[in-house]
């Protein structure tokens, strides 16, 4: 019972948490094929690899130092930071390689590794909620290492990997080839560090001082992330009137469908409205097309007819076109 219970805990609060990632995403959504794709590699994949490996490395520390404590800091301080953030930045940098077309922008980069980190979080969770919490002190010790893990803690592994996935953006989006390659590294090497300082700080904070402090530090991380997804959301709103006012003038959509493009509670209430007239998946479709339109006519504008965009860009514009007449406002 108690392992369910913790089982529930783990996936349910994880798939709440990538749930409000995806929602965060206002213009232009990522295929959910893609995002359930990136979080099963992270709940099954890296997390199982990583439990192998950082157990396998902790034992080879532990005989060669003889110290428990010794190979329980390494493990957490060096190990774990390296092996975790690899295995987990493996899922965003497969859809990096193969499906480039809808890695768009930081917001989409933060999208991926976010929710490839918290299926990682959601096995790990289940694990320490269990072992950690039921079986060393009973249902009391589950609701306490429910607390940490999901409300202090909660947001962590997401926001060590949204920096890998900011530096394959940049990359994503960047003429210059060192700037290509130094990018996805340092995000990186930027996430492992932020990993490997909150572990060796959970080491040395004791008591209920040391994990208040903890949280404020972790906190204050979070913060940060969040006012980088709020920028990027901004530049992606600019984005959508800068590009789509240009098709009200061409006649491609109306201004009525501009308003709303340029709103997401507009394009929201839009959704739902439609639905009661027999025309959700049209409409939906259409506001879709007219967040990866803009984004396409930027890449554009970067890159130039990198990958085929001008072929892309017609494609997007024709549909959008053919969808408009179908969309009520």
């Amino acid at each position: 019972m108690a392992l369910l219970a913790s089982g529930f805990i783990g996936f349910s609060t994880a798939l709440l948490f990538a749930y409000i990632l995806y929602w965060l995403d206002r213009y232009e959504k990522e295929p959910l094929l893609l995002l359930g794709g990136v979080f099963i590699w992270g709940a099954v994949v890296a997390a199982g690899s990583a439990f192998i490996i950082n157990t396998t490395l902790g034992l080879g520390i532990y005989v060669f130092t003889n110290s428990s404590v010794a190979a329980d800091i390494a493990t957490g301080s060096l190990v774990a930071p390296l092996v975790e953030e690899t295995l987990k930045g493996l899922a965003v940098w497969a859809v990096f390689l193969v499906f480039r077309r809808e890695f768009d922008s930081v917001l989409d980069g933060i999208i991926y590794a976010g929710i490839a980190a918290l299926g990682f979080a959601a096995t790990e969770n289940v694990y320490y909620i269990y072992t950690y919490g039921f079986q060393e002190s009973g249902w009391s010790g589950l609701l306490a290492l429910t607390f940490i893990r999901v409300i202090l803690v909660g947001w962590q592994h997401p926001f060590y990997t949204a920096f890998f996935g900011i530096g394959l953006a940049i990359a994503r989006l960047n003429k210059n080839w060192f700037v290509r390659i130094i990018a996805p590294l340092l995000g990186l090497a930027v996430g492992m560090f932020a990993h490997a300082f909150h572990n060796t700080m959970a080491v040395f904070l004791s008591g209920l001082g040391g994990l208040a402090i903890g949280a404020a530090i972790d906190w204050t991380g979070w913060l940060f992330m969040f006012g980088i997804v709020i920028w990027a959301t901004r530049r992606e709103h600019q984005y959508l009137k800068k590009y789509l006012a240009a098709e009200v003038q061409a006649r491609t959509i109306t201004p009525s469908h501009f308003h709303t493009a340029s709103s997401a509670w507009l394009q929201m209430f839009a959704r739902i409205a439609a639905i009661f007239t027999g025309k959700y998946l049209k409409t939906a479709r259409f506001y879709q097309l007219c967040g990866e339109y803009a984004h396409k006519r930027q890449q554009v504008a970067r890159l130039g007819d990198e990958s085929g965009n001008m072929a892309i860009l017609q494609k997007l514009r024709a549909e959008m076109a053919q969808l408009a007449p179908l969309v009520q406002v």
